[in-house]
């Protein structure tokens, strides 16, 4: 088990060098969805940049129709809390952009509510 988890792990980090990488060449693109939540939502390239080359990956999506895709969480510098969904392409597309909502989020805003059991 340990194992596994250090191999997850790793996964994890060579995935968000990936990004970061990809960040800090510019190759990184909005999708149109993402690009129209930004803006909606208020959300800055700047704050965008920050989850990207900061944030920890705490879902991960093989088979998104994206292509390989994970799940962002971050804090901005200024505090805000953001999850970005990102496509691990050869560029980075960003495919949505939002501030996690208690009803759906656990209170550490990294882990999904389940949903209530039908009785």
């Amino acid at each position: 088990m340990l194992a596994l988890s250090f191999i997850v792990r790793m996964k994890k980090n060579q995935q968000l060098a990936h990004v970061i990488a990809c960040v800090r060449l510019g190759r990184y693109r909005y999708t149109i969805h993402a690009a129209q939540r930004r803006i909606k939502r208020g959300i800055t390239r700047e704050e965008i940049e920050q989850i990207l080359t900061k944030g920890e990956i705490i879902e991960e999506y093989p088979s998104h129709h994206y292509g390989e895709a994970c799940l962002l969480f971050g804090r901005t510098a200024g505090g805000r809390v953001l999850h970005i969904l990102v496509s691990l392409n050869e560029t980075v597309d960003i495919i949505t952009v939002y501030e996690p909502d208690l009803t759906k989020w656990e209170e550490d805003l990294k882990t999904r509510r389940r949903e209530a059991e039908k009785l």
